[in-house]
């Protein structure tokens, strides 16, 4: 009876060594996958704030707290079981699904560009008597999180590109935990940017005159941090947007655009010694970034086109007849 028992003690000491290095590998490759989407996860940081620019004090934290739910299920309920049901079905699609993807980061991108260039900012616009019209919450929110349905896309992408090789469970795993944690840390980084200015009015009203000078420059920098992640968050989206069209391209066999920008940024690198790799960097960044903003503008003239087809035609449609 004891032997037995003590056979079932190992068995399931055994067992407990084994789930414990499946953890550890699962750890060790959510970590890895992580660390790629690490420039993307910047720029999904950068692209939020901007959603809750004009919004009341008290309604901030809320709003972003429903794009982070959105943004949740986006990554868990709509893109995980598509990007593994893809990656073990038809994987040749998720190329030209990223590039789609890139198409409407551009446009977004080339939009925000093309309306600070005809005189739109990007604050609220004015209402009856001149005060500033309260933005719509449910319309916010959902572009909010039509945006970061490409982001996280993109995250999930590749993280998955990193875990390929694993086994279809620990994939599933490994990109459920990226994106809780990535979904985390983005949004409560953009709540504590948000609320800084609050963060500045308390520190304002410290007896301490340091502290208090402290508070006071933080209520001052915010709207200057904002218009800075504003022009970083359009920045972001025509750069992830081109670069997914050049890599996606790339693949599909048009390969001299990605090889134009591959040359350039290796041939600056090798011209400035050890200044090089960050200034090839630059070269290939700004490179995609043009190339999303190009692309952006014909999306967006396209988009117009096609509205300005339709009034026309909704407004012959409206002429009453003659007779």
């Amino acid at each position: 009876m004891s032997a037995g028992l003590v056979a079932l003690l190992d068995d399931v000491a055994l067992l407990a060594r084994a789930a414990a290095a499946s953890l550890d590998d699962v750890g060790a490759a959510a970590a890895r996958a992580g660390a790629k989407t690490a420039g993307v996860v910047v720029d999904d940081t950068a692209v939020t704030p901007q959603y809750v620019r004009g919004l009341a004090a008290e309604r901030e934290v809320p709003i972003i707290r429903r794009i982070a739910v959105g943004s949740l299920r986006n990554k868990l309920l709509v893109i995980l079981p598509v990007v593994l049901l893809l990656s073990w079905l038809l994987p040749v699609a998720l190329t030209p699904l990223l590039m789609v993807g890139g198409a409407y980061l551009c446009f977004e991108g080339a939009e925000k560009v093309w309306g600070r260039l005809r005189g739109h900012g990007p604050h609220a616009a004015a209402g009856p008597g001149g005060a500033a019209a309260l933005p719509d919450e449910d319309a916010l929110v959902k572009g909010a999180v039509r945006t970061d349905l490409v982001l996280s896309a993109e995250i999930m992408v590749i993280a998955l590109d990193e875990v390929v090789s694993e086994p279809f469970l620990t994939r599933a795993v490994v990109l459920a935990v990226v994106g809780l944690a990535v979904t985390v840390g983005v949004y409560g980084v953009v709540a504590l940017i948000v609320k800084m200015d609050d963060a500045g009015l308390r520190l304002a009203e410290a007896p301490s005159a340091a502290v208090a000078r402290l508070g006071r420059w933080m209520v001052a920098a915010l709207p200057k941090l904002l218009t800075l992640l504003t022009v970083v968050g359009t920045a972001a989206m025509l750069w992830v947007g081109g670069h997914l069209l050049l890599v996606g391209a790339d693949e599909l066999g048009l390969t001299a655009p990605y090889e134009v920008v591959h040359h350039a940024e290796e041939a600056v690198a090798e011209a400035l010694g050890a200044a090089g790799p960050v200034a090839g960097w630059f070269v290939a960044t700004l490179a995609a970034a043009v190339l999303g903003l190009l692309v952006g503008l014909l999306v967006v003239a396209a988009v117009h086109a096609v509205e300005v087809v339709r009034h026309r035609r909704g407004a012959t449609d409206g002429v009453p007849s003659a007779h």
